[in-house]
């Protein structure tokens, strides 16, 4: 399968991600409306930036490798807004988010921080670019530790509930983030383990999962707290003014 195919495939679905997240938005089930445009922007924007790739657009050839700077272009935005609903996750039962505004920003920094270190990586010669790749792993350790450690704590300490939400959509991210850097030092750009059709393949299919996947998960959990339900086990949130 060729690139083009398999680039093309990734944004019919995010098409179909993007549609079906403004379908969701008609009945929020309580979720907030931000919520439902955070997850319909991600789609749309990661679809335009791989549909630069279906028309062989997005890359460049640096030190006798090939580098699809759309990635980076894609994930320079999307990434941040996935950090975003997740912390909203966490503050979902957090009336007033204003004291939390430090944390959400060092977040997105570390988040920025390492998608910048990445493209450099990608840009620079042996053995130059494991030292930016380290730099990237290294914010991506800070990422996973703000995930865990206060944000967490907020989840679970605004209800057992929402905590258990936060800890199954924050261990899946954390999964599916853990496999970009494990990709990238596998394939061409690192120590050559998987070609370029494999790579170009995972670093499909890996995203689908980490967006559209993701984000349905994340909205479908949100949802669930809300559901009156005896079965589902929660209670329904009361209304808020």
């Amino acid at each position: 399968m060729s690139d083009s195919l398999l680039h093309a495939i990734y944004v019919g679905a995010m098409t179909l991600g993007a549609i079906t997240f403004a379908i969701m938005s008609r009945r929020p089930r309580g979720v907030p409306g931000y919520e439902y445009l955070i997850a319909f922007m991600i789609p749309v924007w990661s679809g335009a930036a791989y549909l630069a790739m279906v028309f062989g657009q997005g890359k460049t050839e640096a030190y006798g490798q090939v580098a699809h700077w759309a990635r980076y272009v894609d994930w320079i935005v999307t990434t941040p807004l996935l950090l975003l609903a997740l912390a909203f996750t966490a503050l979902a039962r957090t009336p007033d988010k204003r004291p939390h505004v430090t944390l959400l920003v060092g977040l997105v920094a570390a988040d920025v921080f390492m998608i910048l270190t990445g493209l450099v990586a990608d840009l620079s010669p042996y053995p130059l670019r494991y030292l930016w790749y380290g730099l990237g792993c290294a914010a991506l350790a800070v990422i996973l530790a703000i995930v865990w450690g206060p944000l967490r704590r907020i989840a679970e300490s605004s209800s057992p509930a929402l905590g258990r939400v936060y800890r199954k959509v924050a261990g899946v991210l954390a999964v599916l983030w853990i496999g970009y850097p494990v990709f990238w030092l596998l394939g061409p750009s690192g120590i050559r383990a998987i070609d370029q059709s494999t790579e170009t393949a995972l670093f499909v299919v890996w995203p689908i999962l980490s967006k559209v996947g993701w984000s349905l998960l994340d909205l479908t959990s949100l949802r669930s707290l809300n559901d009156p339900n005896p079965a589902v086990g929660v209670a329904r949130a009361p209304a808020r003014a």
